[in-house]
C-alpha cells in the first residue's frame, strides 16, 4: 500500500504500563497518544507517514527518542515546560491510572511554528489526519477549522477523528472524513441512544454541516458509513475478537481509512482495511500495533451491508 499521510499529532503522550508477567512486574515505555498510535498502523499498513508534533520538556524529549528509535518520522516544536505523560498499572488485568497529565498549553510562538509544520506536511502529503490533543487546553479549537480549510483549500484530502468542540471547529473548516463513535455522539448530544436510526440521522447531519463522508463506530453495533455526494449509507462488520485491550481500536480504523485514501482507494475499500485493522487490534496489548498479513486475512471475513 503506497501514499504519504501526515498525521497532526499536536501533543504525543509518553506512556509508561506495568503489567504482570508471572517473575514480576514488567514495564513497558512507549510514545503514545491518539496521532502515534494512529502513525504506527499506517506504518503496519506500508503508508509513507510523518507526525506532526509539540515535544515538550523531558517526557517530550523521551518522545522524540522513542520515535526515532521506531522510525517514525517526526516534523516537531521542542520547548522547555510540562510533557503529557501517564503511568498506568494493568498488573491485576485491568487498567489503573496512576497517573495522567496532559502537560502545558502550547504558547503563541509555539502554535505559529507548530500550525507551519502541519501546513507544509499537509501539502507533502495524500492525506493528513486531524487528531486530538491529550487536554482539552493544549491549543484553541480554532486551530482545527483553520487547519482543516486550509488543506482543502489546496485540494489535500482530511480525514478527522475528533469530537467535541474539535469536531465542530472541523465542520466549520470543511472536512473530506469525520470519524467519530457513537458514545462520541452521545456525549456530544448528537443522538440520544445508540441505535441505527439515529446514527444515520446525526451522520446526514453531520454531512449538512461540512463533513463530506462520516464514519460512526459503535461498540455493540456495526460501524456505519455515510459515503460522499451520493449519501450512500452502508455498514461494516467484523465478527467479534477475543479483547485484550480496546483502546486504540478505533485509531487503528482510521488509520486504515487514511492509508487506504492516501493509496487512490475508495471509501468502501478503506473503512473495511481500518475494521480488520481495528478488530486486531483489540487482541494484542500494543496500542495501533498489528501484522499486515493478519490484517488482510481479516479483510477477507469484513461484511459490508447496504441500508
Amino acid at each position: 500500500m503506497a501514499g504519504r499521510v501526515a498525521v497532526f499529532a499536536p501533543s504525543p503522550v509518553l506512556t509508561v504500563t506495568v503489567e504482570d508477567h508471572g517473575s514480576g512486574a514488567d514495564v513497558h515505555v512507549h510514545a503514545g497518544g491518539q496521532g502515534l498510535w494512529q502513525a504506527r498502523m499506517l506504518q503496519t499498513l506500508c503508508a509513507e507517514v510523518v507526525v506532526v508534533a509539540a515535544l515538550v520538556g523531558e517526557t517530550g524529549a523521551v518522545v522524540g527518542h522513542l520515535c526515532d528509535d521506531e522510525g517514525v518520522p517526526l516534523l516537531s516544536v521542542r520547548r522547555e515546560g510540562r510533557g503529557a505523560a501517564y503511568v498506568h498499572d494493568r498488573r491485576d488485568g485491568e487498567r489503573d491510572e496512576l497517573v495522567e497529565t496532559p502537560g502545558d498549553a502550547l504558547s503563541r510562538h509555539d502554535l505559529d511554528e507548530l500550525y507551519g509544520l502541519a501546513l507544509r506536511a499537509g501539502l507533502e502529503s495524500d492525506v493528513t489526519v486531524l487528531s486530538g490533543p491529550s487536554g482539552d487546553d493544549t491549543l484553541p479549537v480554532d486551530v482545527y477549522r483553520r487547519l482543516a480549510a486550509d488543506l482543502r483549500a489546496v485540494d489535500r484530502v482530511v480525514v478527522a477523528d475528533l469530537a467535541g468542540e474539535r469536531l465542530e471547529a472541523v465542520l466549520e473548516g470543511g472536512v473530506d472524513v469525520l470519524k467519530v463513535s457513537d458514545q462520541e455522539l452521545l456525549a456530544d448530544e448528537l443522538i440520544t441512544e445508540s441505535t441505527p436510526e439515529q446514527i444515520v440521522e446525526a451522520m446526514r447531519d453531520l454531512r449538512l454541516r461540512g463533513a463530506s463522508s462520516v464514519v460512526v463506530t459503535c461498540s455493540d453495533l456495526p460501524t456505519f458509513v455515510l459515503d460522499g455526494p451520493g449519501a450512500r449509507v452502508f455498514e461494516v462488520s467484523v465478527p467479534s475478537m477475543q479483547v485484550v485491550d480496546t483502546r486504540g481500536a478505533g485509531d487503528s480504523l482510521t488509520a486504515g481509512v487514511a492509508a487506504v485514501l492516501a493509496a487512490g482507494g475508495g471509501l468502501e475499500e478503506a473503512v473495511v482495511t481500518g475494521t480488520a485493522a481495528g478488530a486486531l487490534n483489540v487482541t494484542r496489548h500494543g496500542l495501533g500495533s498489528g501484522d499486515p498479513d493478519a490484517i488482510a486475512a481479516l479483510r477477507a471475513v469484513v461484511s459490508v451491508r447496504d441500508l
